[in-house]
């Protein structure tokens, strides 16, 4: 069944019952403004058409597409950069100018090709080709000035995008940067500071790896590689999609958007669109104007399917400040809806369009797939542009230089070969800088090795969206690349250092499953970079670290395997250095790195633990315990006092080494850990000498008896040696009397007529019973019993389940736990689970309703 889409995303129910919108019959359209001839040809149409017209520069529309590299609206002009690298801008003329003003040049540093720009208010961000980002004023009244954006330093920019009053910067390194004005939290960085000329790092945004930026009125929104949506800044009539309208100054993942597979993001005034992979568009945001299309002026502080357009494969979207164009690739048709005021969407009605309707363009369905064909591309031979209150649309040819969004540098086969093959210096030099700027890049790394066939859009706390195989068939390559394995390991060591320790996304968490298949050589240098990555590790957030486990439970069974080996191994090297010492009978010492290892190792323990034990536990084992502590701890009663003091205060270290490890119990197999334990109830009878605990009991009222003594003792007495001595009997305890008692009182605690514990005829197992009879604190007296067997060496043979293990490890207990305390319940459900049929298990009018009080 496929999965029901949320509210907020669905189509409108008064659609449900007929086609959508754009497979309905259309309104007839006006003859376009052209001679009265056959309708033209896709070669003979212009390559520039504005909504409204009156407002643009007559020079303007002898531009054809050949010449644009690109063209940017504003409320008052337009910038065009040239295929040439130069900058020019028109303004815009009004009512009672008349004609606009003469186009302006700006005048560009020496040797500068502009790639793009993008315009706020007063000023405009011109990015070179080069990636290098200035400031240009469009003040007529004031002297144009260049101002160099050095606060980025060497950081090439790959994409810009301006509000109405800030900007923001995308590096090719994946670092986002905002700057100007922050009245309503638009710059991402909190709402400590106002204003500032300064490129400011968001760093909540740090190891997403972001595809694309957009900026409006005074809100922004950033995509992800892997289509999750990010916004903030203002949010008065819900522009940011995240269900409420009050403003937010950091970044917020819109959950409404997830797994919808959005591929492009746009920005208007005081509203937004997003559009998916699918070719369906939402839109939030103010709806005053009909901008929305969904039939109304509502705002929608939700994502919301305009349900016009469901049933058509859109294929590009823009936001003007109060329109939205989007082009159906499929129909060749160019369809807008919102403010029609000033003409922006081609006619000459000036109320609000609330739903999407076609441009009034000289193109029919014909000719515009016509168009497409010939440019050999689906879509991509028009190019629609939005901006401020003017509407353009370019017919490109596929050779045309109109720019495309340029991303962040990531790993793709293409690079690769060309790093294993560069032979030259001079090459290398370029591949050693290409590598630093990727592995030096949480971001980066993160938006590299993505898995293929879109799969990766499904990014969640259970899924990483990583292929792990093409991670290690990258190791593979580059390792038999030493200068080219060499420098990513490099860049890699720098890139641990700096890894933050809160995330905003699963996508983030991506570099902890990457950098253990790029460390797993065994040598000294991946020891110290898998050391570097537990400490990282372990300064997540709890949060985060919590995905992270989720991540790894995830991970197919031979990946989990690798990295439970990898620090198996490193947690032995570790490790060895103790059981050095301890041969040479040196003084132990206990480092950061062994407590660092364990500490990971036995949160993959209890990982596996969760997911049903992917690996055996042997694989968590660390062998090198065995040798540690060796010698016997016994005490010689003959020892004086002096003497006796230096046997503690020798085996103190040994001791608190001891107790650090025993918090890491995978690293111990079963007769390590029944040692340890040994070792650290001798170690209480050497540090605290003092006398026997004596139980007197009788043995025709031994449970009574024993009960009753431990009520009344003091607590501190339970951790001395215990001695039993059974009313009216001969006899010293020196070890068989208590043996006997705790055999004797735990068969007696188990019988039904004690009504403690309720037994199960068939599997001869006990459990706790829904309601305590008699005295509360039986079962707490009952575990301080079990406990002083435990110290002094004997057993409590309670015949319990292995559920009862399994809660006290916090792992859930299944369907064969309950098999194993009673088999005739368990078989009947499996039975149950096992029936094909529905209306069989309906007639057996089974309830499974639980009741929580």
């Amino acid at each position: 069944m496929p999965k029901k889409m949320p509210r907020d995303c669905q189509t409108p129910r008064h659609h449900s019952k007929r086609k959508r919108g754009l497979l309905l019959p259309l309104p007839p359209l006006p003859p376009p403004p052209l001679p009265p001839s056959a309708a033209p040809s896709s070669s003979s149409l212009p390559s520039l058409f504005f909504f409204p017209t009156q407002r643009c520069h007559p020079s303007l529309f002898k531009k054809c597409a050949q010449e644009i590299r690109q063209i940017h609206c504003k409320q008052d002009y337009f910038a065009v950069v040239e295929k040439n690298g130069s900058v020019i801008i028109f303004d815009q003329g009004d009512e009672h100018q008349g004609h606009p003003r003469k186009p302006r040049h700006v005048n560009l540093r020496k040797n500068t090709r502009v790639d793009c720009v993008d315009t706020e208010a007063t000023h405009m961000l011109i990015l070179s080709l080069e990636g290098k980002l200035s400031e240009h004023s469009v003040s007529t009244t004031t002297k144009s000035e260049i101002r160099l954006l050095e606060d980025l330093g060497n950081k090439p920019i790959v994409q810009i995008a301006c509000g109405d009053h800030h900007s923001m910067a995308l590096s090719k390194g994946g670092e986002l940067f905002t700057w100007g004005k922050n009245s309503h939290g638009q710059l991402g960085v909190g709402s400590q500071i106002t204003f500032t000329k300064m490129p400011q790092l968001v760093k909540d945004l740090q190891g997403i790896p972001v595809a694309q930026i957009a900026a409006g009125g005074a809100h922004c929104l950033v995509l992800s590689l892997s289509g999750a949506v990010y916004s903030w800044g203002k949010n008065s009539f819900g522009q940011l999609g995240l269900g409420y309208t009050k403003d937010v100054a950091f970044p917020e993942y819109i959950t409404a958007l997830e797994h919808k597979k959005t591929v492009f993001v746009s920005c208007g005034g005081e509203h937004s669109a997003v559009l998916s992979k699918d070719g369906l568009v939402c839109t939030f945001g103010a709806g005053g104007h009909g901008q929305l299309g969904h039939n109304s002026t509502r705002n929608e502080l939700t994502p919301r399917l305009v349900a016009e357009l469901f049933g058509a494969q859109v294929s590009q979207i823009a936001c003007g400040r109060w329109h939205t164009l989007v082009y159906v690739s499929s129909l060749g048709k160019i369809y807008g809806f919102g403010s029609r005021e000033e003409g922006q969407l081609g006619n000459g009605d000036k109320s609000s369009q609330l739903i999407p309707l076609p441009l009034k363009l000289p193109l029919n369905e014909e000719n515009g797939r016509k168009h497409n064909q010939e440019n050999g591309t689906s879509g991509n031979g028009i190019k629609i542009i939005a901006g401020g209150n003017q509407s353009i649309v370019l017919f490109l040819k596929e050779k045309d230089p109109y720019i495309n969004l340029n991303g962040i540098a990531v790993v793709n086969n293409e690079k690769l070969d060309k790093w294993i093959s560069c032979s030259e210096a001079q090459q290398w030099e370029h591949v050693k800088k290409n590598i630093r700027l990727i592995f030096s890049s949480v971001a980066c790394v993160n938006g590299s090795f993505l898995e293929k066939r879109d799969k990766h859009f499904g990014t969640s706390h259970k899924i990483s969206g990583v292929d792990v195989s093409e991670v290690l068939i990258f190791y593979e390559k580059i390792k038999k690349k030493p200068r080219v394995f060499q420098q990513v390991i490099k860049e890699t060591e720098k890139l641990l250092k700096s890894l933050p320790s809160s995330s905003l996304s699963p996508e983030a968490l991506r570099v902890y499953l990457i950098m253990p298949v790029l460390l797993r050589g065994q040598d000294d240098q991946s020891n110290q970079l898998l050391g570097l990555l537990a400490e990282a590790i372990l300064r997540l957030q709890h949060k985060d670290l919590q995905v992270l486990e989720s991540l790894w439970s995830n991970l197919e069974t031979p990946f989990f395997k690798d990295l439970v080996n990898l620090y198996q191994r490193l947690c032995r090297i570790n490790l060895s250095h103790l059981t050095i010492q301890a041969k040479t009978f040196k003084e132990l010492t206990y480092g950061p790195r062994v407590e660092m290892t364990s500490r990971v190792l036995q949160i993959l323990y209890q990982v596996n633990c969760k997911a049903g034990f992917k690996v055996q536990e042997n694989n968590f084992y660390v062998p090198e315990m065995k040798e540690i502590w060796q010698q016997d701890w016994c005490i010689d009663a003959f020892l004086n006092e002096d003497e006796f003091g230096r046997l503690v205060a020798s085996k103190s270290t040994e001791m608190m080494i001891l107790q650090k490890l025993t918090k890491y119990p995978c690293i111990f197999d079963m007769k390590d850990k029944i040692k340890a334990y040994r070792v650290a109830c001798q170690w209480v009878h050497l540090s605290r000498p003092t006398h026997p605990f004596v139980l007197h009991v009788r043995r025709e009222h031994l449970v009574n008896d024993t009960l009753q003594t431990l009520r009344i003792r003091v607590p501190t007495m339970y951790g001395e040696p215990l001695k039993v001595k059974f009313h009216g009997e001969p006899g010293i305890d020196g070890g068989g009397l208590s043996r006997e008692f705790f055999r004797i009182i735990t068969k007696e605690l188990c019988e039904p007529k004690a009504q403690i514990f309720r037994r199960f005829e068939r599997s001869s197992l006990i459990w706790f019973p829904s309601q305590v009879s008699g005295h509360q604190d039986i079962f707490h007296l009952i575990g301080i019993l079990s406990g002083m067997a435990l110290f002094n060496f004997h057993k409590v043979p309670f015949p319990f389940p292995l559920a009862l293990y399994k809660k006290m490890l916090d792992t859930p207990p299944t369907l064969e736990d309950l098999k194993e305390l009673s088999p005739t319940e368990g078989s009947n459900l499996q039975k149950v689970l096992d029936e094909e049929y529905d209306d069989i298990l309906e007639q057996m009018m089974l309830d499974f309703t639980e009741r929580i009080c």
